[in-house]
Order: structure tokens, then C-alpha cells, then sequence
């Protein structure tokens, strides 16, 4: 609460009167509901610098500032535990501020800050998206939008991996099996029709280590000895050599995948401001290295290759170039890196969104940056996440046996509609608000139930299980968006007028209280990198709204001016779902 700070302040200035002594801290906290009050000033950790009675203590502080703080009306003293109650006019004038307020939570950023780089989807161009896709997007693109919330401009981006054995794999069977035929042929999405081709590489492929085994020779000899790995591997050379026919087929071939890429993207409504390509990138960082030679950052074992050590870092010692002088995907990234500052000099910070997989690997990169004096290295974070589960098991892509993205998406939409009309939600509306209003509840649940859950966790995902109107989902917070609106239709009178004084329900209280803090908990999801704490917020918010519709009568108030003000508090809770349901990527519908 905003006047938090006024009383800390305040107790310090009573316990420097009353008994001689400088408080460093005062730790506050809510009122228990049981005891009337709305924050609590906590005695005993005063103890340690005052010397008495606890109750005393906090009563005589009480009576301190139930005089000289405006905002409270009276006190009292349950043990060790000063509780304040704050008068009704507080809660009245802040709401009357925030209502006024555009963007309310939301901090403008300054010139003077430096930008935040979030990196986030990252595909490969041999399959298309899938269910751990998802995470990843919807968790990268909620982290944008919080930190932009909080104050920070913020540049989006991904890099593409766009070439590499796992692309040949894809071209080579398309070659082999493919007949000619394209997305447009066939009225298959291209990345959808690429990722076939990747399945049927491994089908065919374990088919011919099959027949080497049969031949006589060992599960590792077959593996390198089969046939189509031999030729994915020729292609690979054709291509870093720039073979014509080669680059051909797979610039045609990534374009298609793109393209699908990008209609997902759209479905899934997530957007990014720049795109790298590793195909343009893996090559970059070898400068770094022999400059980083020079500086001693990396030194050159008996065999040509380069290593980074590691040691008072507490990691092992990292290869940065083979001996052959190739590079190696450190090489890669931490010329990637470097070149994103270039490219943005005004970035002081890159944010990495993947799989905790890669957890070592990014202690790593970051460690060599450091070391290589960059400023903004100590502004590097990698948002680690868990993998998606589903009841079935784990996902396999060259099996095949991945949730597709869009299929996902258009699931959500159908679990929608079954649900709702089951519950018998959209009555009276026309085929196409239904369809509207599906797809935003699906795609709602989907996000919702991803994006609740703190990032480092694995998620067990049910597709049925996210979409249900009670509990902590995404549609429970949607309908009650909802009936915030349809409130605001009914009230056909101009309830716009200011309110100057009103005796508040506890309700009414509670809610005010929620309110207040969402700009602070916007800065604590950006600070954590947490859209959990955004989403659960939420669900909070909602709750103590549902509390307030069922105990506390809006149309039927005693009062115009009391109508009038429960009218305005259910358009703000709704403005707030709203927003922060926006920096979640997720939409609201007006009637459902």
C-alpha cells in the first residue's frame, strides 16, 4: 500500500521520541482478517533495540500515530502485532487517482535506461512448432511485455536455426520421396510439410541400419555406415561450400517453412522485432577469439584448438575453437551476442528464453563474456524453463509423436466449444460470435494454464483440464471479465460522477487493497521474469471481486452516490484484468 511507506517513516520518528533509538527497518505486513485493522506494524523485531513490554510498546506507538497520520483512524494491540485501520477517505481519494489514470501500473520508460534484449522461440527449420515451442513463445513474449510495463524498452527477437545436418535430413528425403510436391500442391502448411520429410528421413533411415545389422555390423557401425546419413552429410558440405543446387533447394525449402512459422505466430499472437538467422551468425565470434587470444582470456593447447578456463568460475574448461580453427556453437553465440549490441547499442541486457537443458550452457557463455569485458555481460539472464509433459509422455519430433502447435490451437478452440456448450455459455449468439468467442476462450486456457505456472517448473499439460470455468483457469478470469461488462451495460444511469464521501464495505476495501498493488506486482514480475506472478495476481483479483458481487449489492445500494461507486470499482477491477491479462497475451471477451 502507498501508505506504507508514510508509516514506517512515522514509527521510526515514535521510537526515536519515545525511547531514545533509531529503527534501521520497521517490518510491515496485512492484517490478519481475523482482527480488525488493514496492516500490521510487527513489535517484536523492535525488541532487540527496546527494552520492554511488546504490548506497551505497540501501544504507545499506536497512540503516536493514530495522532499524527491522517490516514489512520485507530489501532490496536493484539500481543506483538500493532494493527492500524485506515480510514475509509484513503481508500476513496487513491481510488479516485487510479480511475483517472491511463495504462494504470504501467511506468513510461526513460531515455536514460539502457534496453533489454529478450530472445525467445528459436526454432529449427526441419519440423514445425510444437506444445515446448509454445511455452517458450508465450513464456518470451509475457516477459516482454511485463519489463515494457515496468519501464524498459524492449526489442524482441529470435534466431532461426536455419542450417546444420537436421535441415539436410529434411531437404535430402524430400529429394528421395517427395515427388515435387509443395505446400501449395498438396494444401499442406510448409513447415508442416518439411517436418514430414524429417520423420520420414529417420523412417527410412532406421531401416537401413536394420539391413546393416542383418549384414553383420554393429548398432554404431550401422548408424554411420547407412546410406542416407552419408549423403545428409555430402549435402552439408555442398552446402557450407555454396553449392548452387543445394542452396537452392534449401533456400525454397526454408521459405516455406517461414512462412508457416509465421501463421502460427499470428494464431498464437505473439510478434517479434528482429529475426537472426544461424546460417548468417555461424560464423561469427572466430574475430572475438583471436582477439581474446591476445588479451589472454583464451589460451591455445598443444593441438591448434582454443579453450576458455574456467576454474574461478567453479566450470570446466570450455573449447571455443577446434583444432582445425572451426567453430563451435559457443564460438557462435558469443559472437551472436556481440553482434546484437551492434546492431542495438543502446541494449544493456539480453534476456535468453530456453529449456533448462541449457542451463550449463549459459553459465558458460555468460562467464566468457564477462571475461571478455563486456558491460552489459553482467545483465545477462537465462530464463530457464521446464518441459511440457503431457498425460501420453514425453514428445519425440523425429518420431513424430509431438503436439503440432496449430493442431494444439485449434483443439483448444473445439475443447471450448464442447464445454461451453455443455454449460450452455453462448446461448443466443450467431455462428460466427460463437466461433470468435471460442478460439479467444481456448487460446485463453491454453496461455493461461502455461503462463500460471512459475517458469522453472515442468507442466503437466490437459487440454480439458485448462479449459473449465471454475478454479484457477483462464476462463474462470475471462467470464468474470465478462460479467464486469455486462454490469456495465445495465447501468444505463451516469455513474461517472465523482464520489466525495462514502462509509466502504469490507469488500469494497478488500478490492481497493488488490488494486493498489498491481504496480508494484508488474515490478515484481519483471524483476523475477515471472508471468506467474502476473497471472496468479489476476486470479486473486477476480476472487476478491466474486467476493464482493456475492456479498455486496451494486444496483441495489442504499445510496445513488454508493451505486455510482460500486459501478466504477467493477469497471476498474475489469480495466485491470484487462491490462494484465494483455501483458499475458491473452484476450478478454465482452460477452461470453
Amino acid at each position: 500500500m502507498i501508505v506504507q511507506q508514510t508509516i514506517s517513516e512515522q514509527v521510526k520518528v515514535a521510537v526515536n521520541r519515545l525511547y531514545q533509538t533509531n529503527l534501521e527497518s520497521v517490518e510491515l505486513q496485512d492484517t490478519r482478517k481475523d482482527f480488525e485493522g488493514d496492516i500490521t506494524v510487527v513489535i517484536f523485531p523492535m525488541l532487540r533495540a527496546i527494552k520492554g513490554n511488546p504490548v506497551t510498546i505497540g501501544e504507545a506507538i499506536g497512540a503516536y500515530l493514530v495522532n499524527e497520520v491522517k490516514e489512520i483512524i485507530s489501532c490496536n494491540v493484539v500481543k506483538g502485532f500493532l494493527n492500524l485501520v485506515i480510514s475509509d477517505q484513503y481508500y476513496l481519494n487513491f481510488f479516485a487517482e487510479i480511475k483517472e489514470i491511463k495504462s494504470y501500473g504501467f511506468v513510461a520508460p526513460s531515455k536514460e535506461d539502457k534496453s533489454i534484449l529478450v530472445e525467445y522461440s528459436s526454432p529449427n527449420t526441419n519440423k514445425p512448432l510444437h506444445l515446448g515451442h509454445i511455452r517458450n513463445n508465450l513464456l518470451g513474449y509475457a516477459v516482454s511485455e511485463i519489463i515494457k510495463a515496468s519501464g524498459k524498452k524492449v526489442y524482441k527477437t529470435q534466431i532461426i536455426n536455419d542450417r546444420g545436418i537436421h535441415i539436410c535430413k529434411s531437404m535430402l528425403a524430400w529429394q528421395k520421396f517427395g515427388h515435387g510436391e509443395t505446400p501449395d500442391s498438396t494444401g499442406i502448411k510448409g513447415d508442416k510439410l518439411v517436418g514430414n520429410y524429417y520423420v520420414k528421413f529417420d523412417q527410412e533411415y532406421k531401416k537401413q541400419i536394420a539391413q546393416l545389422k542383418v549384414a553383420g555390423r554393429t548398432e554404431d557401425e550401422a548408424k554411420k555406415e547407412a546410406p542416407l546419413l552419408i549423403e545428409a552429410q555430402e549435402m552439408l558440405r555442398k552446402w557450407e561450400a555454396g553449392d548452387k543446387d543445394v542452396v537452392t533447394l534449401w533456400k525454397t525449402m526454408n521459405g516455406w517453412v517461414y512462412k508457416g512459422f509465421e501463421e502460427t505466430y499470428q494464431a498464437l499472437g505473439v510478434d517479434f522485432d528482429t529475426y537472426y538467422y544461424e546460417s548468417d551468425t555461424y560464423l561469427l565470434g572466430k574475430d572475438i577469439i583471436e582477439e581474446g587470444l591476445t588479451k589472454g582470456v583464451f589460451y591455445r593447447k598443444d593441438d591448434g584448438s582454443v579453450w576458455c578456463d574456467l576454474s574461478h568460475e567453479n566450470l570446466d574448461d570450455k573449447l571455443v575453437l577446434r583444432s582445425d580453427g572451426t567453430a563451435v556453437y559457443m564460438t557462435q553465440d558469443i559472437g551472436t551476442a556481440i553482434q546484437r549490441v551492434k546492431d542495438n547499442p543502446d541494449v544493456g541486457g539480453m534476456i535468453y528464453t530456453v529449456g533448462n537443458e541449457q542451463d550449463h550452457h549459459f553459465k558458460v557463455l555468460f562467464a566468457i563474456l564477462k571475461k571478455l569485458g563486456y558491460d552489459w555481460s553482467s545483465n545477462l539472464h537465462h530464463l530457464s524453463y521446464g518441459m511440457v509433459d503431457l498425460p501420453s509422455g514425453k514428445m519425440k519430433s523425429r518420431e513424430g509423436t509431438v503436439v503440432d502447435a496449430d493442431d494444439l490451437i485449434v483443439e483448444m478452440a473445439s475443447t471450448a466449444e464442447d464445454i461451453s456448450k455443455e454449460l450452455g455459455k453462448l446461448d443466443g449468439y450467431s455462428e460466427t460470435e460463437k466461433r470468435a468467442v471460442y478460439n479467444t476462450i481456448g487460446l485463453g486456457a491454453l496461455k493461461y494454464f502455461i503462463l500460471k505456472v512459475d517458469p522453472k517448473k515442468r507442466i503437466l499439460f490437459d487440454p480439458k483440464d485448462s479449459v473449465d470455468f471454475q478454479g484457477n483457469t483462464g476462463p474462470f478470469i475471462q467470464y468474470a471479465y465478462a460479467r464486469i461488462q455486462a454490469i456495465l451495460r445495465k447501468a444505463s444511469f451516469d455513474w461517472n460522477k465523482p464520489i466525495t464521501t462514502i462509509t466502504l464495505d469490507i469488500k469494497e476495501k478488500e478490492l481497493i487493497k488488490v488494486l493498489e498493488i498491481y504496480p508494484e506486482i508488474i515490478q515484481q514480475a519483471a524483476k523475477g521474469l515471472s508471468p506467474a506472478i502476473i497471472a496468479n495476481y489476476t486470479y486473486d483479483l477476480v476472487k476478491s471481486y466474486n467476493s464482493f458481487f456475492q456479498t455486496v449489492s451494486i444496483f441495489g445500494a442504499d445510496t445513488e452516490e454508493e451505486k455510482m461507486f460500486r459501478v466504477q470499482l467493477s469497471e476498474m477491477v475489469g480495466v485491470t484484468i484487462k491490462s494484465a491479462f494483455g501483458l499475458l497475451g491473452i484476450q478478454v471477451p465482452d460477452r461470453m
